[in-house]
């Protein structure tokens, strides 16, 4: 997230000033962005695994409704043979899509990771070095 950005969920003087406007104009409005301001960061999770809740749900539904059409028999049993084929195929598909999403989600955290303890050390090596005082982040360039 770019944490030079105004408005973030965060104590910066701007989200204090809308707070402060919000419940000022409309009471409701300074109290969402107390909750934006106090639990902002935590919605981007609550949102994905909330998103990823419904889909496991949704996945199985379709699962469901496919194993009760591949029971049905059409009397063809050529066409029967080759939809379940095609089912299968679908299946294989779509389970290598889920396991290639999961390595990216590992591979993002990774990164993600990797980012913050970059961004710790140099603001240890700054600190022990006497080097410039550590930025609030609300000041912008």
């Amino acid at each position: 997230m770019n944490q030079s950005a105004l408005i973030r969920p965060d104590w910066t003087p701007a989200t204090i000033a809308l707070m402060v406007l919000g419940f000022v104009v409309f009471w409701p409005l300074g109290l969402a962005m107390l909750a934006y301001i106090l639990f902002g960061e935590k919605l981007r999770a609550f949102k994905k695994d909330a998103n990823g809740s419904v889909d496991r749900m949704c996945a199985g539904f379709r699962r469901n409704h496919r194993q009760h059409w591949a029971h049905h028999r059409t009397g063809n049993v050529a066409f029967d043979d080759w939809r379940e084929a095609e089912l299968a195929r679908l299946d294989e598909e779509r389970r290598k899509l889920d396991e290639m999403r999961e390595e990216f989600d590992a591979y993002v955290r990774e990164l993600r990771r990797a980012k913050d303890q970059d961004e710790f050390d140099r603001f240890m090596r700054e600190r022990r070095n006497g080097g410039p005082a550590p930025s609030t982040g609300s000041e912008t360039s």
